[in-house]
């Protein structure tokens, strides 16, 4: 059967597809050997869809994810049409200074993780064309073991680099030609302790996000106190034991995410980081937390489930008095504990005005502080 729109001029193995999408027509180039989820990428910076988010329809037909272009005869010229799930568009806004409660990390399947042995996707002269002119470099899910060289071509018009479920163990030092770089998205990955250089980083003084959801990092080394234009860091999933004393040296730092870890205790420094909003310590080995904890004066929301807590520190609810968010659940806790503690009426009164569908909370059979449990 003949490819729709195919000539004999076309290269063989790269096309161009028109997809409709919203009244307006967008012309992709890439590769008849990809697959359909990594058309989905290409899209997502470009329609500001989110790839789960999107359904492809080509002849009347759903495109699945794992079949190729050219399996389903997806040819040069071809018109396939774009529909968008509600509620899964992708913000691009600035970060805001704001709590925002994100999900719990959950880890790739691994049917749908990326093959060691599959081949990488190419990057075509159009992708380039296009993250230069975006800002945005989407290679997520491309089987990539490294950092594709065309992408240090970018230079300063790269914004944010995406490179997540890939099989990448490696940064190369020249990342750092990346000099307007904001979010550096590496989740899902082979990245591990010496994987790149936290030096490197700090010299992209743009450089506001870091990600590393995924990967096999066992320790945070000083120098990442160097990193003082850092906004986000989330490393949850990983293998971490503890965190740096430098770490207090991040103030502007707001999000810290750094659940499903080994982390068995918080270093004091944690006070300097004055600007923090919303911090995930879930699922660590945490037994107590610093005093200097209730410095963070912008808490808003603190994660603290599944550890072994006992306590909290004494002045958490007088000094912290935007916090509205706690998560004990898993801990031990108790009602009686953190109702002793100066402050815990107005917090209290924050929580509720928080929850307000959910204007009373009850103790679990084992005496257990549950935030927002349902009423019996």
């Amino acid at each position: 059967m003949e490819k729709e729109g195919k000539s004999d001029s076309d290269n063989r193995s790269t096309i161009k597809v028109n997809v409709k999408f919203s009244g307006r027509s967008i012309q992709v180039e890439i590769s008849d050997e990809s697959t359909v989820k990594h058309l989905k990428s290409l899209l997502q910076p470009l329609t500001n869809v989110l790839s789960r988010g999107q359904k492809l329809i080509f002849k009347g037909k759903v495109l699945a994810d794992e079949m190729t272009l050219k399996s389903l005869e997806v040819g040069n010229g071809a018109k396939i049409m774009l529909m968008a799930s509600q509620g899964l568009h992708q913000g691009d806004g600035p970060i805001r200074k704001e709590a925002s409660t994100l999900p719990t990390v959950r880890r790739m399947p691994e049917a749908m993780r990326p093959k060691r042995d599959a081949p990488q996707v190419p990057v075509v002269k159009s992708q380039l064309e296009r993250w230069k002119a975006t800002g945005v470099v989407a290679l997520s899910e491309c089987n990539l073991k490294a950092l594709p060289d065309e992408v240090l071509t970018c230079g300063h018009s790269a914004r944010v680099l995406d490179l997540s479920h890939n099989s990448i163990q490696h940064l190369p030092a020249a990342i750092n030609s990346l000099s307007s770089l904001q979010k550096l998205i590496l989740n899902g990955n082979e990245i591990m302790d010496n994987s790149f250089s936290w030096e490197e980083l700090a010299s992209l003084k743009s450089l506001m996000v870091i990600s590393l959801n995924q990967n096999h990092i066992a320790t945070l080394p000083p120098e990442v106190g160097t990193l003082t234009s850092l906004r986000q860091l989330h490393i949850a999933h990983n293998k971490l034991t503890g965190l740096p004393s430098e770490i207090g040296l991040l103030t502007g730092l707001e999000v810290l995410i750094v659940n499903n870890n080994r982390i068995h205790s918080i270093p004091e420094s944690i006070g300097g980081c004055a600007s923090l909003i919303e911090v995930d310590l879930s699922s660590n080995l945490l037994v107590e937390l610093p005093e200097t904890v209730s410095k963070l004066k912008d808490l808003k929301a603190l994660y603290l489930k599944n550890n072994g807590l006992k306590s909290l520190p004494s002045s958490i609810f007088k000094l912290c008095c935007e916090l509205s968010i706690l998560d004990l659940h898993g801990t031990e806790i108790t009602m009686d504990v953190i109702r002793q503690l100066e402050g815990w009426e107005n917090f209290d009164e924050r929580r509720r005005s928080k929850h307000q569908k959910q204007l009373d909370f009850r103790v679990s059979s084992s005496a257990k502080f549950d935030e927002g449990a349902d009423k019996s």
